[in-house]
């Protein structure tokens, strides 16, 4: 990976503080805010956030509506550890709690306040296993009451303005089904950045860049910070080509139930399947067969047990 820049550095030498820079331009416009390293591990946000602060600094990028707010490393502990989280999971259970019990608690007090005061959010991730960059976004709009939402329409829109050539809808259903799968009742768990952000009326997306020790994840993540700028009319810049991404809709999670459980390929993400097609065989040698046509998406083959294995998806041609 690219050597780290002196402001990168910086913003991970010290677990105890957190680094942040803002623009406010004087027209009106939308409030942005940009995360990277929510994973200490997944670094390609953070150089793509220093890479964009070096452009403001130097005129080259300027905000010309709204407000811009860029946080490069927003887990010092786990960026300065390489790992993907500092005592735990930065990107679960991201709700201010009044008695702070780990490091990532600690964090989400700081940062939650600030996420509020936005009204989009962009949060740069990038993955474990080869594949193509994919954007995340939330639900379809709906008054439910687990996660109530009327900005689908937004968030997709701006999902298709970042490059990435596919889009994933829904999280937190199938994160509450893998919950009941554990033998647990859904609760916080799978409340990260994105589902607080939608908890406060904005809206939010998650960019997975690429493979974690890419190069050109950054080039990624730097390309789409500029795509978000320019769809939200913050900036006068050339955004990435957009593209009508496919919609896949996560309709199913599998647990890795044992250590000898295995996947039959080397699957990557967006990999179609078709009905029975085989994804996996149980360590008793049982096979897990897909339902449905459909697709595979987020393969963890060296997964925890009790954890997310693989998860299923079906292309939503309508979106």
């Amino acid at each position: 990976m690219t050597p780290l820049p002196d402001l990168l550095a910086r913003a991970g030498a010290n677990p105890e503080q957190l680094h942040w820079q803002s623009w406010t331009a004087l027209a009106p416009g939308p409030a942005l805010i940009v995360l990277g390293a929510v994973h200490g591990n997944e670094v390609c946000g953070a150089h793509a956030i220093a890479r964009t602060i070096a452009d403001l600094h130097a005129g080259r990028l300027q905000v010309a509506r709204g407000r811009l707010t860029l946080v490069p490393v927003a887990n010092p502990l786990a960026f300065r550890q390489a790992t993907r989280g500092g005592e735990r999971n930065l990107n679960r259970h991201f709700v201010p709690r009044a008695d702070p019990r780990d490091y990532e608690d600690r964090v989400t007090a700081r940062l939650a306040p600030l996420l509020a005061a936005h009204e989009v959010l962009l949060d740069l991730h990038s993955f474990h296993t080869a594949g193509e960059p994919f954007a995340m976004v939330g639900p379809r709009d709906n008054p439910g009451p687990r996660e109530p939402f009327a900005r689908a329409a937004e968030e997709l829109a701006l999902a298709r303005a970042l490059g990435a050539p596919q889009v994933v809808q829904g999280w937190l259903e199938v994160y509450d089904q893998a919950a009941r799968a554990r033998g647990e009742l859904p609760g916080d768990d799978g409340i990260g950045t994105n589902e607080f952000m939608r908890s406060r009326g904005g809206y939010a997306v998650t960019l997975e860049c690429g493979f974690h020790d890419d190069p050109r994840a950054i080039d990624v993540a730097a390309q789409a910070i500029r795509g978000a700028l320019a769809h939200l009319g913050m900036a006068e810049v050339a955004p990435p080509p957009r593209q009508r991404a496919p919609v896949a809709r996560l309709r199913e999670v599998v647990l890795r139930e044992s250590p000898g459980d295995v996947l039959a390929r080397d699957w990557r993400s967006f990999d179609p399947v078709e009905a029975g097609t085989v994804i996996g065989v149980r360590a008793d040698g049982r096979p897990v067969r897909v339902e449905r046509a459909g697709c595979v998406l987020f393969p963890f083959p060296e997964s925890q047990v009790d954890q997310e294995w693989f998860y299923l998806a079906e292309i939503d041609a309508a979106a």
